[in-house]
C-alpha cells in the first residue's frame, strides 16, 4: 500500500516554493522521491530556496520565472524538460493576498491579485499539460484556500481569485481526465506562518490577541494548521493513490467549513 505514495522518478514544479507553504509541500514530495522543481520571482529567493532544501538534504532546481508572464513560463517549462525532465506533477502554489476593503480597492491591485493567484495557474498548467498528455499522465494541485468557499471582510479580490481556481480546476479535470490528468485543490485553513504571527501574538495583559480567539472558536481542532499539514495531502494528490479523485478541493482546514460556530 505505501508503495501507492510512492513519487520515484517523478518531477514536481511547485511554483513559488522556495519558502513557506510552496515549501512545507515540496519538501514531503522529496521525501516521496520526487525531484524538486521551483521557480520565485528573484534570483536572491531563488539561492535562499535551494539552501533552504539543502538543509533538509534535498537537491533542489530553482529557477526565476514570473508565472503571470506566458513566454517566460513557456520558456522555463522547455528548460526544465531539457535540464531535469517532463513535470509529471504541478503544484500551482505561488499566490498573493491584498487585505483592503473593497471600496477602498483600485481595480489595479484588484487585477494583480487576479493574475497571480488565477491567471498564472491557468497559463502554467496550459504550458505542462501538452507533455503530460505525451507522457501518458500527470497531475495538477491548484492551491485554492479556504476564500474558494467563503467571504471576508477586505479579501473580495483573493476570494474571487480562490473561487475561480476552484472552477479551472474542476474544468482541467473535465477537459483533460480522459487523458489520465488529475487536477484537484487543496484549501489550507487558517496556517501558521511568520506572516501571521502577530495575529497570534500574547496580549500585554496575557490574553490572546483577538483574531487568534476567533479562529479557534471557529475551528473544531482549536489549534491554527502547520504548513507541515499539507504534506500528507500533497503527496496524496501527487500519487498513484489519488489516480481517480479528480476536480475535488480537499479543504484542509481542521474543520472550518463544517461548523456553524459555538453558540453565543
Amino acid at each position: 500500500m505505501s508503495d501507492l505514495f510512492r513519487l520515484d522518478g517523478k518531477v514536481a514544479l511547485v511554483t513559488g516554493a522556495s519558502y513557506g507553504i510552496g515549501f512545507a509541500i515540496a519538501s514531503p514530495m522529496a521525501a516521496a522521491g520526487a525531484t524538486i522543481v521551483f521557480n520565485d520571482i528573484k534570483q536572491e529567493l531563488v539561492d535562499k530556496g535551494i539552501a533552504a532544501y539543502a538543509e533538509k538534504g534535498i537537491k533542489a532546481h530553482g529557477y526565476v520565472c514570473d508565472v503571470t508572464n506566458e513566454d517566460a513560463v513557456n520558456e522555463l517549462v522547455s528548460k526544465v524538460e531539457a535540464e531535469v525532465g517532463v513535470i509529471d506533477i504541478l503544484v500551482n502554489n505561488a499566490g498573493i493576498i491584498k487585505r483592503i476593503p473593497m471600496l477602498e480597492m483600485s481595480a489595479k491591485d484588484f487585477r494583480q491579485v487576479i493574475d497571480v493567484d488565477l491567471n498564472a495557474p491557468f497559463i502554467v498548467s496550459k504550458a505542462v499539460i501538452p507533455s503530460m498528455i505525451k507522457k501518458g499522465g500527470g497531475k495538477i494541485i491548484n492551491i485554492c484556500s479556504m476564500m474558494s468557499e467563503l467571504g471576508r471582510e477586505t479579501v473580495s479580490a483573493y476570494a474571487a481569485a480562490k473561487g475561480g481556481l476552484k472552477m479551472l480546476t474542476k474544468n482541467i479535470a473535465s477537459e483533460y481526465g480522459q487523458y489520465n490528468i488529475q487536477c484537484n485543490g487543496i484549501g489550507p485553513g487558517y496556517i501558521a506562518t511568520p506572516q501571521t504571527a502577530p495575529l497570534r501574538e500574547i496580549q500585554p495583559d496575557g490574553s490572546k490577541h483577538p483574531f487568534d480567539q476567533f479562529i479557534l472558536a471557529k475551528t473544531p481542532a482549536n489549534r491554527w494548521g502547520e504548513a507541515s499539514d499539507l504534506g500528507g495531502p500533497a503527496v496524496f494528490l501527487a500519487s498513484a493513490a489519488s489516480d481517480f479523485v479528480n476536480g475535488h478541493i480537499l479543504y484542509v482546514d481542521g474543520g472550518i467549513l463544517a461548523y456553524i460556530g459555538k453558540q453565543p
